[in-house]
């Protein structure tokens, strides 16, 4: 007897850069159970790791198939930007011989996912202060903070939910006073590019860590992990610096992207570095940095922020695109 019912349930995937994680779906619905986590290390692709997860799922016969990847797509085709990897449908056919295929960026998955993750999985960082109630089809904006950054929009269409890709992480950081400046300057000198996720990622995280430490004459390397928790101890007060220098940055960013998409339907922070900034965004000044728009500055009260605390929101989204494909 086989484990699962054939051509009934669906494969998806969320790839990152050091890890694969694989479910099987039922519609929209997510199988908790079936979730299993791959190292994308010594793998040369993705085909290997999927046939690896359907053999261990009892060899389930999918329906479709749909994955998430940490990279830009265009034309069906997903490039990893901090791994070897290019996927294309025919690979992910092949790999799963499910009938319908998709291939998102993973800010795309996220997008699909909204209205999909649970109220107790979503924590609010600021509150609309608009006194209009925003539309069911007002842009919604989710942003992505972890290994790497990004941002997509949400649109509500007639056509159906279109969740427009971007690479914006990749865009110039924004400078506002001197000590950005000489950040900024830090890092262009390391990485010849001074990018916006060169700062607001785990990795950046950790340069701005070492940044203080070279401007202060002691110079030190700690990994985000250790940053986050010297944060909730008080042991180490650069950590403090650091996390408040991140958090200004990410609400300048973040209020930048929002002028650019105007997300009345609200904005939407996610991602491994994202969740575990949440009990500071106040404490270091994300809503005013958010806000500091000059004369815009009470405009930007009509944007909510939110954190989603899913960790598998990307998985969930890719189900309800392949849904909406289906319908």
């Amino acid at each position: 007897m086989t484990k699962h019912p054939a051509n009934t349930l669906s494969l998806v995937a969320d790839i990152g850069g050091t890890n694969t994680r694989v479910a099987l779906v039922n519609g929209t619905t997510l199988l908790p159970e079936t979730i299993r986590k791959y190292s994308n290390a010594g793998q040369p692709g993705l085909e290997p790791v999927l046939r690896r997860y359907i053999e261990e799922e009892g060899d389930v016969d999918c329906i479709g198939a749909c994955v998430a990847v940490a990279g830009p797509v265009r034309d069906g085709v997903g490039t990893m930007t901090n791994l070897d990897w290019t996927i294309d449908k025919d690979t992910l056919r092949r790999a799963t011989k499910a009938e319908n295929v998709a291939i998102l960026n993973d800010l795309q998955a996220q997008g699909h996912a909204l209205g999909y993750v649970a109220d107790d999985d979503i924590t609010c960082v600021t509150e609309a202060q608009a006194a209009v109630e925003p539309s069911p089809n007002a842009v919604r904006l989710v942003i992505g903070v972890g290994t790497g950054f990004n941002a997509a929009p949400v649109f509500e269409t007639h056509a159906g939910r279109f969740v427009a890709p971007s690479e914006c992480g990749h865009a110039n950081l924004p400078i506002r006073n001197e000590e950005e400046l000489e950040l900024c300057q830090f890092v262009e000198n390391a990485h010849g590019f001074p990018a916006v996720e060169d700062v607001l990622s785990g990795r950046g995280l950790e340069r701005v860590y070492l940044f203080l430490g070279t401007k202060a004459g002691d110079p030190r390397e700690k990994s985000a992990a250790d940053i986050m928790t010297s944060v909730g101890s008080g042991d180490d007060p650069r950590a403090d610096e650091t996390v408040q220098v991140f958090i200004k940055i990410l609400g300048t960013v973040a209020g930048n992207l929002s002028l650019i998409q105007l997300p009345f339907g609200g904005v939407y922070l996610v991602g491994g570095v994202a969740r575990a900034m949440t009990p500071y965004l106040e404490r270091f000044g994300f809503t005013q940095a958010f806000r500091d728009k000059g004369r815009f500055a009470g405009f930007m009260q009509n944007f909510a922020v939110s954190v989603i605390e899913d960790d598998y929101a990307a998985l969930t989204g890719c189900a309800s695109h392949l849904h909406n494909l289906s319908t």
